[in-house]
């Protein structure tokens, strides 16, 4: 019988994580909380909540790591602490939107950028076929990302050591990049004039939205900056997300009590100073506010970017089109090497499930280069299939909300095995615990609530996704 392949170290595991993270959010986020919170304060701020979070949350789960190192990761965590129905919702979700949604946005986004390259090749609007009146059809743009998940779903399928391998050269690379970019951008683009303009009353606060076709500006301040910061997290914690992907390789990880709870550790820091860094670096080159009918990228300022690309506008003031294309392709390495971790890692889960009787039977069988290999296939295709539907960034706002709640029940999980397990070996224990714990499952509760109360039409039909998994669970619970 086919078994696991140990073949992850620690070198590999923060690039696992590093490279899982990093996709095309950095690049374009910042426009958006620019627009929500007009201030580059605020701006830096929320970047910097969800690099806290995102550091504490990857802490705290060393401990859990640490208890049960094996393939599965959050959602064998969430089974141990709630029971199978509550891991299997987390499981559900994560294969319905949550990953393969994902999956189909990075995917997305690397085609996107290679239309920068040939553009008379690759658009969404060359169309092969449409379906109706509707979103669904296949465009050069969207072949192109199928193609991309395709390739990667095969190179994943040759063994764990060659999915490590493609992870390790792009995460090394695009680490690199983005590195020489933050420098090039601080020596090459800083304007003072901007520096002063930007770092002067920087925690003037203001929100800019489009009100029956115009633009509104209104001040805000207080309990307001609150709800917006809690408004930002959705992208800025995007961006930051899928560092738990290490967690579900447990079983293919050198050492993984040590390992593991390392990789998390060293991967989410090194992100979050380089996110640090990289709005600092925008925010010398280019000025926070700006025109969304400015004529050239500088007039357009960080809040109104074309398509919200605030790299490419730095980089076209560092370096003009030359340097324009770069950024293009290194967010194409970006993305490429960003769905390559996601994808090796995601099938993981599914395999667990599956071994558990609560998915499909044939994708808790491994193949004999000891991988996951109908998981991995049928990630595939429903990843491609949401591709197709051009829905899946609607889907990912539903589910964002979904994801932070799961964070927060998978944390407050190390509360109630403490008591449950009060004599389970915990190599790893979540640093600071009781308070840190537990203030980032109240920080993260109240961004949920944030977006339930701005943003109810998404966050309600994320739940009602969660919902449709409870009759499933029970169908499979049949089978078994």
């Amino acid at each position: 019988m086919a078994n696991f392949k140990k073949e992850i170290r620690l070198y590999d595991a923060v690039m696992l994580v590093s490279g899982s993270m990093i996709g095309s959010g950095i690049f374009i986020v910042s426009a958006d909380v620019a627009r929500q919170v007009g201030s580059s304060g605020w701006l830096l701020a929320s970047w910097l909540l969800a690099g806290v979070l995102t550091m504490v949350g990857a802490l705290c789960y060393g401990e859990l790591t640490a208890m049960f190192p094996h393939a599965g990761g959050q959602y064998v965590f969430l089974q141990k602490a709630y029971g199978k129905l509550t891991g299997f919702l987390y499981g559900w979700s994560f294969f319905a939107v949550i990953q393969t949604g994902t999956i189909a946005a990075v995917a997305v986004a690397f085609a996107k950028y290679s239309g920068v390259l040939f553009p008379d090749f690759i658009s969404d609007k060359h169309e092969f076929f449409v379906l109706g009146d509707t979103s669904f059809k296949l465009t050069s743009q969207r072949l192109l990302a199928i193609v991309s998940i395709i390739i990667l779903t095969y190179a994943n399928t040759r063994g764990v050591k060659e999915g490590k391998t493609i992870q390790n050269i792009f995460s090394t690379t695009k680490l690199a990049a983005i590195a020489l970019l933050i420098i090039l951008g601080f020596i090459l683009g800083a304007n003072a004039d901007v520096i002063s303009q930007n770092f002067s009353n920087m925690f003037e606060a203001s929100s800019i939205k489009e009100v029956n076709g115009e633009w509104v500006i209104t001040a805000i301040s207080g309990f307001a900056i609150v709800l917006a910061l809690g408004v930002t997290q959705v992208g800025t914690l995007f961006s930051s997300d899928s560092w738990n992907g290490l967690t579900f390789a447990g079983d293919e990880v050198v050492e993984p009590k040590k390992t593991i709870p390392r990789g998390l550790a060293i991967g989410t820091l090194v992100v979050t100073v380089l996110y640090i860094l990289m709005n600092i670096a925008y925010l010398c080159i280019l000025p926070l506010k700006g025109s969304p009918d400015g004529a050239d990228v500088f007039s357009r300022g960080i809040q109104f970017a074309s398509e919200d690309r605030v790299a490419a506008a730095a980089a076209h003031l560092i370096g003009g089109q030359t340097l324009t294309v770069v950024v293009a392709m290194l967010i194409m390495i970006s993305t490429f090497g960003c769905n390559n971790g996601l994808i090796l890692s995601g099938a993981r889960v599914y395999y667990t499930m599956a071994k558990d009787g609560l998915f499909f039977k044939n994708f808790g069988k491994l193949s004999d280069r000891g991988v996951p290999k109908n998981a991995l296939w049928w990630q595939c295709f429903w990843a491609s299939f949401l591709c197709l539907t051009g829905k899946y960034g609607d889907l990912l706002d539903y589910l964002m909300g979904i994801v932070i709640l799961f964070y927060a029940f998978t944390i407050y999980g190390i509360f109630i095995l403490r008591r449950r397990m009060p004599e389970a070996e915990r190599p790893i224990k979540a640093p600071g615990y009781p308070v840190i714990p537990m203030l980032y499952v109240i920080i993260a509760s109240i961004i949920v609530l944030i977006l339930v109360k701005e943003k109810p039409q998404f966050t309600y039909p994320g739940l009602g996704i969660v919902a449709i998994g409870i009759p499933v669970y029970f169908w499979f619970s049949r089978q078994k």
